[in-house]
């Protein structure tokens, strides 16, 4: 094998975790030093005593740290090195013909985990109340630093870089028509994608609105902006987001956060649901009185926080809103090109904010596709898998004749 062969390869990857690890994890959640509980009878001071307590129980007595590995190891994944790093992703193609290949991109504080239970649903579609010529093959990677991908061991690695990562891993699969989604961290990595518009990308999707119209940058300035009742209350929502202490820590000093996330599992648990009121309630209730929303079970949750702990990647997972805050400066001094791809956009109810479909037109003119739905929240392919799916299927249903 020559080097540019080697450097180009796609390697097979088989998830391993080891039982010492696992031992440790136990040994920290049983030696943690617990704060005061907090003196409200709510949420509105943080992460519960209770909750966090209920799930340190579940964690290490009736958890099963082996379901992890088995559920990624169900489906196929891959390693390659792209520009100086290893990426890993899960790649499944769909059985059906003419399958259409899609790239979706996780946030934080997710990973692959939120999206393994939507691969049946778009790789097969019959199977889940579909059409076969509605199937998708389905790539899934880990951001570099989340996960088994590697952690980038130079600044630079912002969502523009990730997004030609992505493009040349799509080019290495050798799809030569494709289309890709994304929700919080992976929908600045999609709109990135779009910006760049490479040969093959024919439309985007997102569940998160990333790029913000020019009518809420004036109004989060304090100039004139009109606003409708419902509007303002999105808008309060929409400047919340940044103002969201996970945001700012993050993206200032995520080294200084690091220290504790990876040395204290319950530390690393904590800062992980503690990032928005509807997400935090619906899997409280599911540590708490065992009543799941969707598929935020207490073993999907801990799953992905398991991950992280395994993997040692909650610092350099954060790294990428510091990596963000810097792109964010030098966008505003060289903007980037408009996205002129077909754009779809569905909201959830349970979101951050509530985009209005003016706004995501004003943001993305080539909108395509707009639609509310009825269920489901940030984290929407994990909590709604078989809805996520159908939302897919009618986004990009018009695409696939172009």
């Amino acid at each position: 094998m020559t080097t540019v062969e080697a450097a180009t390869d796609i390697r097979t990857f088989n998830v391993e975790l080891p039982l010492a690890q696992i031992e440790d994890l136990r040994l920290r959640i049983e030696a943690s030093r617990w704060p005061d509980k907090e003196l409200v009878d709510d949420a509105s001071q943080g992460v519960q005593t209770r909750m966090l307590q209920a799930l340190a129980r579940y964690w290490t007595t009736e958890y099963d740290f082996g379901r992890l590995a088995a559920r990624l190891n169900a489906v196929p994944q891959f390693t390659t090195t792209i520009d100086g790093l290893q990426i890993h992703f899960i790649h499944v193609k769909s059985e059906h013909e003419n399958a259409l290949p899609l790239i979706i991109t996780h946030g934080w504080p997710g990973s692959v985990v939120e999206m393994l239970d939507v691969i049946g649903p778009l790789t097969d579609p019959p199977a889940h109340g579909g059409n076969a010529e509605d199937a998708f093959d389905v790539v899934i990677p880990s951001i570099p630093g989340y996960g088994f991908s590697e952690a980038p061991k130079e600044v630079g690695w912002d969502p523009a870089r990730v997004a030609r990562a992505w493009v040349e891993l799509m080019k290495r699969l050798g799809y030569s028509r494709y289309v890709a989604q994304g929700g919080d961290q992976g929908a600045g990595i999609t709109d990135a994608m779009a910006r760049i518009a490479p040969d093959g990308l024919i439309g985007v999707h997102f569940n998160f609105l990333d790029a913000a119209p020019r009518e809420l940058l004036m109004a989060a300035l304090n100039l004139r902006t009109a606003f409708s009742g419902e509007e303002r209350a999105q808008f309060h929502k929409f400047i919340g987001v940044f103002m969201r202490g996970y945001i700012a820590e993050m993206g200032e000093h995520p080294e200084t956060l690091g220290f504790s996330l990876a040395d204290s599992p319950l530390g690393l648990a904590a800062w992980m649901l503690d990032h928005d009121a509807d997400s935090y309630t619906k899997i409280s209730n599911a540590f708490l009185d065992g009543k799941p929303s969707g598929n935020l079970t207490r073993d999907q949750v801990l799953d992905n926080i398991t991950l992280y702990w395994l993997t040692n990647t909650a610092t350099s997972a954060a790294r990428l809103y510091w990596e963000f805050a810097q792109e964010a400066t030098s966008l505003v001094k060289d903007p980037p090109p408009h996205v002129t791809l077909p754009v779809a956009f569905t909201v959830f109810p349970g979101e951050i904010f509530q985009a209005p479909r003016h706004w995501v037109k004003k943001a993305y003119h080539n909108l395509v596709y707009y639609k509310v739905v009825d269920k489901g929240g940030h984290f929407a392919a994990w909590e709604e898998p078989e809805l996520f799916a159908e939302e897919m299927r009618s986004a990009f249903g018009t695409l696939r004749q172009l």
